[in-house]
């Protein structure tokens, strides 16, 4: 069950950008950096698409609404993905059957990316380009420290991916409480002013 760790937060990393971890993944194994990477990850072929598809992401991330769009086309790619990657991996170190790696890595995949698109919508509220570009970034940055923590320190790196995940799905909540609260309030001012026009421009009494 050695795998187990690293299948976790592949499968987490993937959520937020599958073409990241592949490409890297990749990278580290050609490089020789670690061992723990399956060949079929570390075909040229293979990091040139994904090479190409994360910069397509890179920019479509960052671009308000876009995102969101980009994460509805990805919600069952990126799972496909992680289960894909979790059953390479599983498959290449042998301590973990690869129909239970398949199975962590994409429900890992799926709640990530859930928690990725609902903040990017809740975010997509805001007037400004700013924050979607800083919290694109930070999962960028965010997803390739972790993946190349990964592969020398597992099981603390699959800590920090649980720890993460749970607090994004807490913040969703957060952050959708706030947003259908916001929405309401929105909704009674628009219904008082109407109310208080329909009394102004109502017929005067004779």
């Amino acid at each position: 069950m050695s795998v187990l760790p690293l299948v976790f937060t592949s499968g987490w990393a993937s959520g937020i950008n599958a073409y990241a971890v592949v490409l890297l993944f990749g990278l580290l194994g050609a490089t020789g950096v670690t061992d723990e990477v399956p060949a079929a990850l570390q075909r040229p072929d293979v990091l040139i698409v994904a090479g190409v598809l994360f910069l397509c992401e890179a920019v479509a991330d960052k671009i308000p609404y876009v995102d969101s769009v980009w994460d509805t086309v990805h919600t069952v790619i990126r799972p496909v993905s992680g289960a894909v990657v979790a059953a390479l991996l599983a498959g290449h170190s042998g301590s973990l059957p690869e129909v239970a790696a398949g199975a962590v890595g994409g429900s890992t995949a799926l709640l990530s990316h859930l928690v990725k698109a609902g903040t990017r919508i809740a975010v997509n509220t805001s007037p400004e380009p700013a924050s979607n570009i800083v919290l694109s970034l930070a999962e960028d940055l965010g997803v390739a420290g972790l993946v190349a923590f990964a592969v020398f320190h597992p099981v603390l790196a699959a800590i920090i991916a649980a720890l993460l995940l749970i607090g994004g799905i807490a913040l969703v909540i957060f952050l959708w409480s706030r947003i259908r609260r916001y929405l309401r309030r929105r909704r009674q001012r628009r219904q008082e002013k109407r109310l208080a026009s329909a009394g102004d421009t109502g017929p005067l009494p004779g």
